[in-house]
């Protein structure tokens, strides 16, 4: 099948593939739309079952960006870099540097940022072949602490302003006494974990490393439940933040909580589950819209800016939602369509 025809591909500007048979490398760029500025978007490794699998997950992927970044009201475009295998066993440095020469052939059509998978010092290893590489250092961090070019913490700090935002718009309460169902307790679903805790909500995890699973109950006295309980708890919110396409036909069938708030990408598995979700009464907080911190972040390190302005634009996360909600209530819609909605009056021609 011609990428042309695959289903995610919603006229993407350019789809690249690399194999550097040297380093090992497997890996594809997507780029959906620049009408706003160059394509930015992190660079992801997962172990990907299958080459089919890894394309639907970048082109969806770069499309969320698109939309990430204008309802971010950021002078940039979606694009992002997906690269084949497992990061705890099949990384080396000759691949990440080969990564980096995939991302500099592009010429500046998509700039590489940090994802699952990947960290800082791996950007380094793809910034010594590519000029094209942000996140690599930094200059501002919102809570005013030493800054090193991760974007997670503003990451996770937004999830966490458009969650307790949604809370309060679906039960018209703060945090205390919420329980709280979060997937995935990597560098961002941690953090987030992390703030809910210091609100006094109550917390369950599920995640595939166990390390990460007894931080989170010795520290933050999360209940560990397995990943196929997670979305089944009889729980306030759920906080998807781990793999993308979470909430399908059968999880809304077996769903109790009235909130869907996470850091995750591409959380519907299909656009209609949101409207779906609206005749349940179920809130869902659109993942790209909630999880914007992150190129909020990098956007802000490109710029003269400042601690206090990256925090007060990271904030406007949980206004942004609100004003989704309340159109979406006034117009009968879902939060998503109405999301969509809203972004693609920005970036289409």
């Amino acid at each position: 099948m011609s990428v042309f025809d695959h289903i995610e591909f919603d006229e993407h500007e350019h789809v690249a593939f690399c194999h550097d048979k040297e380093s090992g490398l497997k890996a594809i760029i997507a780029v959906h739309n620049s009408y706003l500025g160059p394509a930015l978007g992190g660079c992801r490794m997962w172990p990907y079952a299958s080459s089919d699998e890894a394309l639907n997950d970048v082109l969806r992927l770069s499309k969320g960006m698109t939309y990430k970044a204008a309802m971010a009201n950021l002078h940039q475009g979606g694009g992002k870099a997906v690269i084949i295998g497992d990061p705890r066993v099949h990384k080396t440095p000759e691949m990440l540097k080969a990564m980096g020469r995939f991302v500099e052939s592009l010429n500046g059509k998509y700039i590489s940022a940090e994802d699952s998978g990947m960290s800082v010092s791996d950007l380094q290893l793809m910034a010594q072949e590519s000029t094209y590489i942000a996140g690599t250092k930094a200059s501002y961090h919102f809570a005013g602490e030493e800054a090193d070019g991760n974007p997670s913490p503003s990451t996770a700090y937004g999830v966490f302003v458009g969650l307790k935002e949604s809370v309060k718009y679906k039960f018209g309460t703060d945090l205390q006494g919420k329980k709280i169902a979060i997937q995935g307790l990597g560098h961002v679903g941690y953090r987030l974990a992390e703030h809910l805790h210091r609100e006094g909500a109550e917390l369950y995890v599920a995640d595939i490393y166990p390390e990460n699973l007894e931080r989170a109950k010795k520290h933050l006295d999360a209940t560990v439940v397995s990943p196929y309980e997670i979305l089944q708890l009889d729980v306030d919110v759920v906080a998807p933040c781990a793999m993308g396409a979470i909430i399908n036909h059968q999880a809304i069938g077996q769903l109790k909580a009235k909130v869907i708030a996470g850091a995750a990408n591409n959380q519907l598995a299909t656009d209609n589950l949101g409207e779906l979700l609206r005749e349940k009464g179920i809130l869902y907080a659109p993942d790209y819209v909630i999880n914007a911190g992150g190129i909020i972040d990098i956007y802000h390190q490109q710029i003269s800016s400042s601690n206090e302005a990256l925090k007060t634009h990271l904030e406007k996360i949980g206004q942004t939602l609100n004003e989704i909600y309340m159109r979406g209530d006034a117009q009968n819609l879902a939060t998503n369509i109405v999301a969509n909605s809203i972004a693609e009056e920005k970036f289409k021609k």
